[in-house]
């Protein structure tokens, strides 16, 4: 397992509180864990999101793509142990529900709060728990709660993922604190599981939107642990802009700045879900270059993530080239085996699409926590970065037992 990171004791934004408790909703070796989390904005805070485009949408997240439509919220109830996915009306109604019990225990209007659940798929959920544990929701949350509400959605997470970052903008100093789950089902198109963004910044719904969209691609869509999308891959960010400052318009300077910081923020996150793969040995970071655009380089480098020879190999620390080398030639993406290059932690094994005579040193290289695969194709100036991990033994034993 990779080293753990502690929890920033300073994980706090103006006007954010949060509050994790545990409701039951975990069975087995979790019950009495935290399981239900509410975030909240002291004001109204302009909100956006991203969600998975799997056909299959839990409950919950039909939800949010219809309340994200306003813009504004006052934050969001999570729960993990149950997705509420594939759970019809009932599932439907039960989210619907847990809003409706959040909202009334805090005197907010119908529709203000959105709504996130992550666990077994097809289960109903428990709502007798969750009547009987959102009244100590409401008078739990605390200015300090951030780290209880990352705890309360974990599922097989080793532990939880939090960041913050901090920039001089505009004038005035603007924080972002994100918080997230995910360690399996990962493959999103759009995000990750589920990720929580809490900013004081005075930006509003356009340049919000824009900025979540490019920090959502170049972060949770750039990491694959085991290529299953998830039925319920949600992020949202709130921003309620008592950080003061002049309004942060998309395409000025003051946005260029904060979508930097939202990138760090997202990118950090979004390693540590690779690093939590279930069963994860390695951290490989797939660099391609040379490919005919940033398309066709993002094609490339995700089929050579998404390949389990490809992560089997790096597993067994076996340098095995030509497992990239197939899953290039069968990506789609333009390239001539003779312009190839590839190369592991710095050891070039593959030169103009044959071997190098380096597999010796490229073992010993790879016998490390983190791997570094380069790949020129030699058609063009596209480039992309993706990160994934290795599959090992440990995976097939998490996965065969996960709802037992």
């Amino acid at each position: 397992m990779f080293k753990v990171e502690t929890i920033p004791d300073n994980l706090r934004v103006r006007g954010f509180r949060a509050v994790g408790v545990a409701s039951g909703i975990k069975k087995g070796a979790n019950l009495g864990k935290k399981d239900l989390a509410l975030i909240v904005s002291d004001i109204p805070a302009r909100a956006a999101g991203v969600f998975t485009r799997n056909k299959v949408k839990a409950a919950p997240v039909q939800i949010d793509i219809e309340r994200i439509m306003k813009g504004v919220s006052r934050g969001v109830i999570v729960n993990s142990g149950n997705a509420n996915a594939c759970t019809g009306r009932r599932g439907y109604n039960d989210a619907l529900r847990m809003t409706a019990l959040a909202e009334k225990s805090l005197g907010f209007k119908r529709g203000e709060l959105l709504v996130s659940s992550t666990g077994v798929i097809g289960v109903p959920m428990p709502m007798d728990k969750m009547r009987a544990r959102v009244p100590e929701l409401a008078s739990g949350l605390s200015y300090k709660g951030l780290p209880d509400a990352a705890l309360a959605m974990m599922t097989t997470d080793a532990f939880p993922k939090t960041a913050i970052q901090k920039a001089r903008i505009g004038g005035v100093t603007v924080t972002i604190v994100g918080i997230a789950k995910g360690a399996g089902m990962i493959c999103p198109d759009m995000a990750t599981m589920l990720a929580y963004f809490m900013t004081d910044a005075n930006i509003k719904g356009r340049a919000l939107k824009a900025a979540l969209k490019g920090a959502a691609d170049s972060s949770f869509n750039s990491i694959i642990v085991d290529n299953d999308m998830s039925t319920n891959d949600t992020a949202l960010i709130f921003a309620n802009g008592l950080s003061g400052g002049g309004v942060i318009r998309e395409g000025s300077p003051d946005f260029n700045a904060f979508s930097r910081l939202l990138n760090k923020v997202s990118l950090k996150l979004a390693h540590m879900i690779v690093k939590d793969g279930e069963g994860a040995t390695r951290f490989i970071e797939i660099d391609v270059r040379g490919a005919g655009d940033r398309q066709q380089a993002r094609t490339a480098a995700r089929t050579v993530a998404s390949s389990f020879l490809v992560k089997t190999a790096f597993f067994g620390g076996d340098p095995n080239w030509g497992r990239i080398m197939a899953a290039l030639g069968y990506s789609g993406v333009k390239m001539k085996e003779a312009k190839v290059s590839i190369s592991f932690n710095g050891v070039e094994v593959v030169k103009a699409g044959v071997d190098t005579g380096k597999e010796k040193a490229a073992a010993r290289g790879i016998k490390t926590r983190d791997v570094a695969v380069k790949i020129d194709l030699g058609a063009g100036t596209g480039s992309s970065r993706v990160w994934t991990t290795d599959l090992s033994y440990d995976y097939v034993r998490i996965n065969s037992a996960y709802r037992t």
